[in-house]
């Protein structure tokens, strides 16, 4: 199937196949503005040997995390070294913050994949490297519902303004993000309105995987999609999940997501009819 014949099956736009949003920089651009938003962004861009990228922060905070390959970040002052990793699969990456109104350059001796992970936010924190080492990674659920969640940023993990971001590795022919959840409301101590960007990878060659996001509210949201490596789906409202990996080929996705709430944090709503699915809704993702 070609990505144009998956685009049309999905013209709400919510389903973004790999290529359908590159540019000259980036082999993947979601902002606030093509999303339909006003925070969350995602940029992937790849690197030759030798190659560089410099681009202005704005009003949003940004996480460069190495997809594959390492590179060096500079922001003002700061310089930090990325060992990186060979692919998503392969362990947890180190990565470096990025402030608003700053000017970064990433620059790759030996190339690679990096996603630059963003929020529109208000406070400018100081440039900080992340090492891997101190990165929680936590074995989750059981049975066909374990998976691997490294939460490099997620709310207690890494002190942001607006950011989270965590990664989650399903093996094949499990599920993830499941009971389904959601975070589309604004309700004190139970959920917290985000908004939030899958982006996927496969392994192995032909691998697929589907996602799927339904409505929570009359015509809210409604994606059911098999994407593959460079895809990625929007979330900004619905219960979102499952996601599951096709046998024999472990799912990655990157979870981006943030909000308009004073606080930063990530409270969600299981969905009533399916939180008995599973032994267990205790540390979900």
């Amino acid at each position: 199937m070609t990505n144009e014949q998956r685009t049309s099956r999905h013209a709400n736009g919510l389903y973004v196949p790999k290529g359908t949003t590159a540019d000259a920089n980036y082999v993947l651009d979601i902002d606030p503005k093509r999303a339909g938003w006003t925070h969350s962004s995602l940029r992937i861009v790849e690197l030759g040997p030798g190659g560089t990228h410099t681009f202005t922060t704005g009003d949003s905070e940004w996480i460069i995390l190495p997809l594959s390959g390492g590179c060096t970040v500079r922001v003002d002052d700061d310089e930090f070294s990325l060992l990186g990793r060979e692919s998503v699969f392969a362990k947890v990456s180190d990565f470096a913050y990025v402030p608003r109104d700053a000017r970064a350059l990433i620059a790759s001796g030996v190339g690679g994949r990096f996603a630059l992970a963003g929020a529109k936010c208000e406070r400018r924190l100081p440039a900080r490297y992340g090492p891997a080492p101190e990165v929680p990674v936590e074995d989750r659920g059981s049975g066909n519902c374990a998976r691997e969640v490294r939460n490099f940023a997620s709310a207690d993990a890494f002190d942001c303004d607006r950011l989270i971001a965590v990664e989650v590795v399903t093996p094949g022919g499990n599920w993830s993000s499941y009971p389904p959840h959601k975070h589309d409301e604004h309700r004190p101590g139970e959920e917290s309105e985000l908004e939030e960007i899958y982006y996927f990878e496969i392994d192995g060659p032909n691998g697929f995987g589907y996602q799927r996001v339904f409505p929570s509210h009359e015509g809210g949201s409604d994606v059911l999609a098999e994407v593959r490596t460079g895809d990625a789906v929007l979330v900004p409202d619905g219960w979102h999940g499952p996601s599951i990996a096709q046998p024999g080929h472990p799912m990655y996705y990157l979870n981006v997501m943030a909000g308009p709430g004073e606080d930063r944090e990530w409270r969600i709503c299981f969905h009533p009819e399916h939180v008995d699915d599973t032994a267990s809704t205790e540390g979900y993702r």
